[in-house]
């Protein structure tokens, strides 16, 4: 699931890289999704579904939450963990995989060894990706 996925990002990148996964694309903002929508049909995206809804509406359990920073990280995860499948399939723990740029260590502090940090800069040479992590919260 892609939280206040926007125009599409994650959700849409991850639905071309990832063609044999399914993913549900939420926003609570109606014009967002109707881009996505429109994105996912000209791109003959069959995996994308994209709703706009609020996650809190969101009864559904998926093995990743992604999402590019909405709110706060601490915030986050109290509004999607419901939302986190807990029988593991992948060899990445499901969780959480979230964007994040600046100085948010202090926002993950609490979460001890259930959090990893990947650098965006390893996979992206772009400059806005210079700040960039992503972080995993096994749930």
């Amino acid at each position: 699931m892609d939280v206040g996925c926007g125009g599409g990002f994650p959700g849409i990148p991850l639905a071309i890289l990832f063609p044999e996964c399914d993913f549900y694309m939420v926003d609570s903002i109606g014009k967002k999704i109707k881009v996505v929508n429109e994105v996912a049909a000209a791109l003959k995206l069959k995996n994308v579904k994209a709703e706009h809804t609020r996650v809190q509406q969101v009864k559904d359990k998926f093995d990743f939450i992604v999402s590019r920073a909405v709110t706060a990280f601490p915030k986050f995860v109290n509004m999607v963990r419901k939302n986190s499948s807990p029988k593991d399939k992948n060899s990445l723990a499901n969780g959480i995989l979230y964007i994040k740029g600046g100085d948010f260590l202090e926002e993950i502090a609490g979460y001890g060894d259930k959090v990893q940090l990947f650098d965006c800069t390893k996979f992206f040479e772009e400059e806005f990706f210079e700040t960039k992590k992503v972080v995993h919260l096994e749930l």
